[in-house]
């Protein structure tokens, strides 16, 4: 049996609300809505889905998994998800990679990254 990996699901308070954030972000659209309790973006022309979960309780301490994307020039897509409501957490560095820690509106963290040379070769 092959698994493949189809979506990943973001806890939220509010699925409509943050999924304005999100669709903004990726330019995804609303692809199934579950009376606002769950809904599943989709980017256009296929791929990995973005689910989006009403759950009870707020987020509390670090995400346990993150989305990260790459983008070729960080700092402006830094600005542009800032300007729609995203929070900037921190700057890191390293030989190869640099990437920003962002929020969503609701304080799930995601990261936005830019390769700057070559990385340490493994294996």
């Amino acid at each position: 049996m092959t698994m493949t990996l189809g979506m990943v699901t973001i806890d939220c308070a509010d699925p409509r609300r943050l999924a304005e954030f999100w669709i903004d972000a990726l330019g995804m659209q609303i692809s199934a809505d579950y009376g606002g309790e769950y809904l599943m973006l989709e980017p256009p022309g296929g791929g990995l889905m973005l689910g989006l979960q009403r759950v009870p309780e707020p987020r509390a301490g670090k995400n346990r998994v993150h989305l990260d994307f790459h983008v070729g020039d960080r700092a402006a897509e830094v600005r542009r998800l800032v300007a729609r409501d995203a929070t900037t957490l921190g700057e890191h560095d390293m030989p190869g990679l640099s990437w920003t820690v962002l929020a969503d509106p609701e304080g799930n963290e995601f990261c936005i990254g830019e390769l700057t040379g070559e990385a340490e070769q493994t294996g």
